[in-house]
């Protein structure tokens, strides 16, 4: 047992800043993986001088969903860790309801954690789970995804600058629960997890058949991270956010490994949540290799190819058929508009696109305004207050700073983040090596 809570404590050590006075941030379900994590990781954190937040989600699927969650509060409390509840509140689909439910998960943790100061959430996936998710995936059905031990978190943009760290990934599940006997702890059982109508219960009963090779699936499996992290620090960031690369270091490299870069990168410079997949991101691949010019959208972004380099930036055209809306702020509030942009307000204001409103802006933010490429103008940000337009800093001078997301985001996909005391909001694509707010102040000041 000692060398399980050994695995555990080099990863914490691994991935965390002992010297940080932040808290850090664990999911607690109730169930053996994550109370044998909320022990683990409360002894770690009080001998490295952290603190530790428990945060259980109630998702309110389960008429015991409320005793469930009082178990847990109280286990954390018991140890001395802090703890919060987090219920999922609303309608619930009525169709793709565990995904639905994971995604609601991972955004009220990522949003408790931004509360809280956290930037690291601990999570008790296991081995396990990695066959589990080995099997699901062959059978078709919805997975977790690729489980990593760091990874940013999956929520968008509720998970920004959030990290998830998996600390018992190479752990057994029955090595937590004989672990947890030992030390006299209880914990809980989802009856869910036996119910062949889910994908995981059906997965799950079929990783402890004597006929299942379990040392096969629980392989760690190599995503072609090296790979990305190399495209990725190859990236440049332009001075309103697009994002280029030279098409060549694209070439000669697994159909797999630019798939998922084209798919993240997309998103990144679009502020979508989701990657594209399936024909569309075939077909652009296909055309990188046969055409020379051209320019194609995809999942909300406007992809150029001209000449030795592929740009990314957001398709103007999809600004009405997004979640772009306009967002109301207050003074001190910072929101995040159409998932590119972070917008801190100095003062009451609306931030919508500048698209038909160029000519209402000062002379000096038109001026701004005409540097950037006429394909993306309409779809940078504008504060509208009464009468006035104005650009936020650092495009303009208005009332409200605009931290664009789209390389932070890509930094972290592509796993050029590898450590807590990394994580920051300045973080570029380029492996972090200024501010980028800073360098599109310097670009754009008269």
């Amino acid at each position: 047992m000692r060398r399980l809570i050994d695995r555990a404590e080099a990863a914490l050590d691994r991935r965390l800043n002992v010297a940080s006075s932040a808290p850090i941030a664990l999911a607690l379900s109730g169930g053996g993986d994550s109370m044998a994590l909320l022990h683990l990781a409360q002894g770690w954190a009080r001998r490295r001088g952290r603190r530790l937040l428990a945060l259980t989600v109630d998702h309110r699927l389960n008429p015991d969903s409320g005793a469930w969650t009082a178990f847990a509060g109280a286990a954390a409390k018991r140890i001395g860790a802090e703890w919060r509840a987090l219920p999922w509140l609303g309608d619930k689909p009525q169709t793709g309801l565990p995904a639905a439910a994971r995604a609601a998960r991972h955004s009220l943790l990522s949003q408790a954690a931004r509360e809280a100061g956290a930037a690291t959430i601990l999570f008790g996936h296991t081995a396990d789970d990695v066959a589990e998710n080995a099997l699901m995936r062959a059978e078709g059905s919805p997975t977790l995804g690729w489980l990593r031990e760091w990874s940013p978190s999956p929520a968008w943009p509720d998970g920004r600058d959030i990290f998830c760290l998996r600390p018992l990934l190479d752990v057994r599940r029955a090595a937590l629960r004989d672990w947890l006997r030992a030390e006299r702890r209880d914990w809980l059982e989802d009856p869910a997890n036996d119910n062949p109508k889910f994908a995981r219960a059906r997965a799950r009963l079929a990783l402890g058949s004597p006929a299942f090779d379990a040392a096969v699936a629980i392989q760690p499996v190599d995503e072609g991270g090296s790979t990305l992290a190399a495209l990725a620090r190859q990236v440049q960031v332009q001075a309103f956010g697009e994002l280029s690369i030279r098409r060549a270091a694209l070439q000669l490299l697994d159909d797999p490994t630019v798939g998922r870069f084209l798919a993240m990168a997309a998103i990144c410079a679009s502020g979508r949540p989701a990657p594209p997949r399936g024909d569309a991101l075939q077909r652009l691949r296909d055309r990188l290799e046969r055409e020379t010019d051209f320019t194609v959208s995809l999942a909300g972004a406007r992809i150029a190819a001209m000449g030795p380099l592929l740009s990314f930036a957001r398709e103007a055209g999809e600004l009405m058929r997004s979640d772009a809306q306009p967002v109301t702020l207050r003074a001190g509030e910072t929101a995040v508009w159409d998932g590119r942009f972070e917008i801190r307000a100095d003062a009451d204001l609306t931030v919508a696109a500048v698209a038909g409103s160029a000519a209402r802006l000062s002379k000096s933010d038109r001026g701004r305004l005409l540097r950037a490429p006429a394909s993306i103008r309409p779809s940078l940000p504008a504060l509208f207050q009464a009468q006035q337009v104005r650009l936020p800093r650092p495009f303009g001078d208005g009332p409200a700073i605009a931290r664009p997301l789209c390389a932070p985001r890509l930094s972290a996909a592509c796993g050029l983040i590898g450590h807590e005391s990394d994580i920051s909001p300045t973080t570029m694509a380029q492996g972090g090596r200024s501010s980028y707010v800073e360098d599109l102040a310097l670009a754009l000041a008269p």
